[in-house]
């Protein structure tokens, strides 16, 4: 059975809603899309981690766009090409991270984040079925709520010891 292509062809691509939703066009990849995407938030993300007022700023405007972009890009469809949502959600994740970190935290909130939003556990799960611009944004966004705990968490822990 073929799979129908669902991505946005030509001038479409251009359209600011379409630009938006696909992460500036990284959901246009045809391998793994929402991991390209996730990586692609993670360059910028890791240049405000440590300035939590710019990050907040840059996690509200990915918010705010994406759930203006996703109906009209999609029709509120979750399109594997529609990633603004894993933006939000990696960047989300980013406030997880301890004011003294390294690279190995940058490389842990990604491998955190992207296990959140593909196993979709309890209400990340649920959330996503919702298959609306709130379910869209609304997984990713709690995977990254999740995944700031969990690595916040973790960072106690080594102070702990």
């Amino acid at each position: 059975m073929s799979r129908i292509d669902t991505r946005p062809a030509g001038a479409d691509r251009l359209r600011v809603p379409v630009l938006i939703a696909s992460g500036l066009g990284t959901g246009f990849s045809r391998l793994a899309p929402g991991t390209v995407g996730s990586l692609a938030a993670l360059v910028p993300g890791a240049f405000l981690v440590g300035h939590t007022g710019l990050l907040l700023a840059a996690i509200m405007l990915a918010c705010l766009a994406g759930f203006w972009a996703i109906p009209r890009a999609s029709g509120g469809a979750d399109h594997g090409w529609v990633v603004i949502d894993e933006v939000a959600g990696q960047w989300i994740t980013l406030l997880g991270i301890p004011a003294r970190h390294n690279l190995i935290w940058i490389a842990a909130a990604f491998l955190m984040f992207r296990l959140l939003d593909i196993t979709k556990p309890g209400p990340i799960g649920r959330l996503d079925r919702r298959h609306d611009e709130i379910g869209v944004m609304g997984d990713d966004m709690l995977a990254g709520v999740a995944g700031a705990l969990l690595l916040a968490a973790a960072g106690w822990l080594l102070r702990l010891a």
